[in-house]
């Protein structure tokens, strides 16, 4: 298993860079990431995506697809792909420190 260091921390990732391990996760990782993924600032908006998806792979064991995302969470998928352009969920995911959804490329 590889390792990186995001934000001064090192943390176990898979060979697409997911983190394997949600718990070593933290809100400055999180902000990192996102900017490696082209997203400047992390609104509230983003925010409460993030924390969604977090709260719904504890309880699942797996990482939200944008199917869930939009219909548990109430974001659009239009402002879903505002939010988190070219593959939502999977940013969203990888940004959240989660696993890649089931289904994504």
């Amino acid at each position: 298993m590889a390792t990186k260091i995001i934000a001064g921390k090192t943390v176990n990732v898979n060979d697409e860079g997911f983190l394997t391990n949600p718990a070593e996760w933290t809100k400055e990782i999180a902000a990192e990431i996102a900017r490696d993924e082209g997203i400047s600032e992390l609104t509230p908006t983003h925010w409460k995506v993030i924390d969604f998806c977090r709260q719904d792979a504890s309880a699942s064991g797996k990482a939200p697809t944008l199917r869930r995302i939009t219909t548990a969470a109430g974001v659009s998928t239009k402002d879903m792909f505002a939010l988190f352009p070219k593959g939502p969920a999977k940013k969203v995911a990888h940004i959240a420190g989660l696993g890649k959804p089931e289904g994504c490329v």
